[in-house]
């Protein structure tokens, strides 16, 4: 396995395939707390972490999961318009925190253009926390909105069992996925609502 004299094991979380430490390092010298964005195919996880010498510090969190238990969020917590919301969460988290900027770590993840990172970062930025960024990379408007699903679920209307197999986790929560886009702005305003004391921002 090794391969000379000097021939060094890498440190295990990067065997494992879960730091980058040339980019960690990177990350913790621009001084400023990081937006850890992380998900799975069933939810988003969203840290903005400080760095202290004893270890990093979560200041501030949010999990998708929030958002069905305290906005009514039917819709799956894995898709686009989950993770801006879950971004949206945490950026007004922060604001109420006092935190006002952060750096983007999206760990290993390839940053593609439309990703759920970027929605999870324009969320953030659309809550007010100073994120340096390239607009180039978000996710269009309407599939933030889920629009582009609201228009496969009408093309799929016109077949029952594709479409009760495609969109059956809708169908349990009663959401007809056409009104994704509807529901989206609904727990958007709620959301907004509650930071800011039950008035629409």
């Amino acid at each position: 396995m090794a391969r000379g004299p000097r021939y060094c094991v890498p440190f295990r979380r990067r065997k494992e395939g879960k730091t980058d430490y040339k980019a960690r390092k990177a990350l913790l010298l621009s001084g400023k707390p990081r937006l850890v964005a992380r998900g799975s195919l069933k939810n988003i996880v969203i840290q903005i972490v400080v760095a202290k010498p004893s270890g990093d510090k979560v200041a501030v969190s949010a999990h998708s999961r929030e958002l069905a238990k305290q906005y009514g969020w039917k819709a799956p917590r894995g898709n686009l318009p989950a993770a801006y919301l879950t971004g949206l969460l945490c950026g007004l988290k922060a604001k109420a925190k006092g935190v006002k900027e952060a750096i983007l770590d999206m760990g290993l993840c390839s940053p593609s253009k439309g990703a759920r990172g970027f929605a999870v970062l324009k969320g953030v930025l659309d809550a007010g926390v100073n994120v340096p960024h390239s607009e180039e990379r978000f996710p269009e408007e309407k599939r933030i909105r889920g629009e582009h699903i609201a228009e496969y679920a009408e093309k799929l209307a016109s077949n029952p069992e594709e479409y009760q197999t495609r969109f059956s986790k809708y169908l349990e929560q009663k959401l007809p996925p056409e009104k994704l886009p509807k529901h989206f702005s609904e727990v958007k305003k709620a959301m907004i609502a509650s930071f800011s004391g039950g008035k629409e921002a």
